[in-house]
Order: C-alpha cells, then sequence, then structure tokens
C-alpha cells in the first residue's frame, strides 16, 4: 500500500466524524516532503458544500496532526497543507462523475484510448466503468474507463460558478 492510501485511511474516520470527507491525499516530493489533504463537507451528494472556512481548515489540521503525531506515518519531517478542493476540484472517486455531472471537466488517462490521453468535456456521469465525456464542440462522446483515469479536475464555467454560488445540483443552462 502507497504512502497516500495509508494516510487516508488513517485519517478519513476523523474527518467523517467531524462532518467532512476526504477529498485527496497527495505526498509530494523527497527531502522534506509536502503532505496535502484536501478535504469538503458532507454534502449527502449534492455538488458543492457551501465552503470550508480557515477555521474548519484549522479545525481539520489539529485533528489530523493529533492521528499523524500517534500513527507516524511519514518518517522524518514533512510540511502539512490542508485545504478545501475549491471549484477547480479534483474529481477522485467514480461517484464525483456522477455528483458533478452536466459539469465541465479535463480527464488525463493513465495510457492513450484511440491515440488520446486527455479528454475534455461536460460530464454525462457513469455508464458501467466508464465515464461518459461529451466534447459539445466536436458532437463527440468518449467513454473512459474509470481505472485508466491518472487524473481528473473540474473546469471553472460560468455554470459551475452559479451552482456553487446557488448550492444547486445541476449546472445552469
Amino acid at each position: 500500500m502507497d504512502a497516500a492510501k495509508r494516510i487516508a485511511d488513517l485519517i478519513a474516520p476523523t474527518l467523517d466524524a467531524m462532518g467532512f470527507q476526504l477529498v485527496r491525499v497527495k505526498l509530494m516530493g523527497t527531502e522534506r516532503p509536502v503532505l496535502q489533504i484536501m478535504f469538503e463537507r458532507d454534502t449527502g451528494g449534492a455538488p458543492h458544500d457551501g465552503g470550508i472556512t480557515v477555521d474548519d481548515c484549522a479545525e481539520a489540521s489539529r485533528a489530523v496532526s493529533a492521528v499523524l503525531d500517534v500513527e507516524d506515518p511519514i518518517s522524518g519531517a514533512y510540511r502539512l497543507e490542508v485545504s478545501s478542493p475549491g471549484l477547480d476540484r479534483p474529481l477522485t472517486k467514480a461517484a464525483d462523475f456522477e455528483r458533478f455531472k452536466g459539469f465541465a471537466a479535463k480527464v488525463e488517462l493513465g495510457r492513450p484510448l484511440e491515440g488520446r490521453k486527455r479528454f475534455q468535456g461536460r460530464i454525462g456521469g457513469l455508464a458501467g466503468d466508464a465515464v461518459v465525456l461529451r466534447d459539445e464542440e466536436k458532437g463527440a462522446e468518449a467513454r473512459l474507463p474509470v481505472a485508466e483515469i491518472a487524473s481528473a479536475k473540474l473546469i471553472v464555467t460560468d455554470d459551475l460558478i452559479t451552482a456553487s454560488l446557488a448550492g444547486r445540483s445541476a449546472p445552469a443552462n
């Protein structure tokens, strides 16, 4: 098990108990690593949570630090960064592609599909084990295997901003 997965398994229950959900754990660098933790409020499936405050970050940081101090999953010194995922949030779970259906996203695969690794379009949700991504300019639809997704994130658009501000569950059309 890699370090980020092990850390995620350690801290997720603490964040859950606080009413938050873990979005991503990323460990970067080698000499003095940075441990990046993104979290959000538990939304019950709605696209946006009303935001994370600085106080939320401080509270989550203290709680996560306590767990990490006890479990000590990283040898040596490291820097901890705790934040919200922001509007252009990473899409890290298959369920994110249902939650943000209708919004624009960029997706990069770990290996080429039909000669391409990078895709952009509106999320059409899940179809079995694949994410449906619609390229409206080309009038094309791609089905991207979830297991092959290396990275994905929302693209900040007027629809996303409007939905975030309004707390809507669907994009404005």
